[in-house]
């Protein structure tokens, strides 16, 4: 005698924000396409429960100059172009990245202090070189960003850029500067639930609308800190899901940069033996770590390694069912 079993479903009344990156020449941008993140009504992949109308994008860091502080392993998977970011944003478009993140170093290839006039040649050139939509992200020095972003913002108006990184200390003239020239916001956070949606309310107070608003409430590397990255997560999109307007953004997460600055990822000398060959277990870390992020709710995620990249391109692909 056949048993029929049914599997029990939530039912929620909230729904992910959907929110477009890149802008064509239709919309008042160049790129030859633009990127839809966001949008679903269910917890990641549960396709009986809910839509997931957009698959999780990959976004690929790209930098200004050839990075000084990457592992060996990973520079050899660019040797051939770290060093130009035309380049570099050419091989990461092939490599298979939805969208490109620049990042724009403190300092130049030659040492001096990188500036405006700096940013503004090397965003123009990215944006060039490859149709895919684009982040941009200072060094992380409140001065120096605020100064290099606006200065991208301006350069690369109606583009639809997503700037950053907009913190709880830094965010009123980037978030400013967005509003001025048509782009997005990466609203960063420490891993906290509710400073994630304190900051979204304070930019948008601003004025800035939420579908420009990218969350990005941060994460540990595998082993360092990924759990309670996973379970912040998990409980905004579950807050976004049961109807908190101010939790609804899609989540940004950087886990190629977050895999690649551990230990195991970074060294391959003096560690025990049976961590393995260097260049398979640091390529496994990001691939890891990727993969969790992605199956808490993320929906960007950041990434280095063209091999790790092309392993969670293919877990997603399985996971839509596609």
């Amino acid at each position: 005698m056949a048993v029929t079993v049914q599997v029990p479903k939530e039912k929620y009344n909230g729904q992910v924000r959907e929110i477009v990156l890149g802008a064509t020449k239709e919309q008042g941008g160049t790129r030859a396409k633009t990127v839809k993140i966001g949008g679903e009504s269910t917890l990641p992949f549960l396709h009986f429960e809910g839509s997931m109308p957009n698959p999780p994008a990959i976004a690929i860091e790209i930098q200004d100059r050839k990075p000084s502080d990457w592992s060996p392993v990973l520079l050899d998977a660019w040797k051939e172009v770290a060093d130009d970011p035309v380049k570099w944003a050419k091989a990461a478009e092939a490599a298979g990245a939805d969208v490109i993140l620049l990042k724009l170093n403190a300092t130049q290839a030659d040492g001096s202090p990188n500036d405006a006039a700096n940013a503004r040649r090397v965003v123009r050139q990215v944006l060039q070189a490859t149709g895919l939509p684009l982040i941009v992200f200072g060094p992380g020095q409140a001065e120096l960003d605020n100064e290099l972003i606006v200065a991208v913002a301006e350069e690369a108006k109606g583009e639809r850029l997503v700037l950053g990184i907009c913190e709880d200390k830094n965010y009123r003239t980037i978030a400013a500067a967005a509003m001025a020239h048509g782009h997005l916001v990466n609203s960063r956070t420490p891993m906290d639930v509710n400073l994630a949606k304190q900051l979204v309310i304070l930019i948008h107070d601003m004025g800035l609308p939420l579908e420009r608003i990218v969350m990005d409430p941060t994460t540990g590397a595998l082993g360092y800190g990924i759990e309670y990255g996973y379970s912040v997560m998990e409980r905004l999109r579950l807050a976004a899901l049961q109807g908190d307007t101010m939790t609804q953004s899609p989540m940004l997460v950087t886990p190629g940069e977050e895999a690649w600055r551990v230990k195991e990822a970074k060294v391959g000398t003096d560690v025990p033996a049976m961590w393995g060959d260097w260049a398979e277990r640091a390529v496994y870390w990001e691939t890891v770590t990727a993969s969790a992020l992605i199956e808490t709710g993320a929906n960007l995620v950041v990434m280095r390694h063209p091999v790790a990249i092309q392993r969670v391109r293919e877990m997603i692909t399985k996971l839509m069912g596609q």
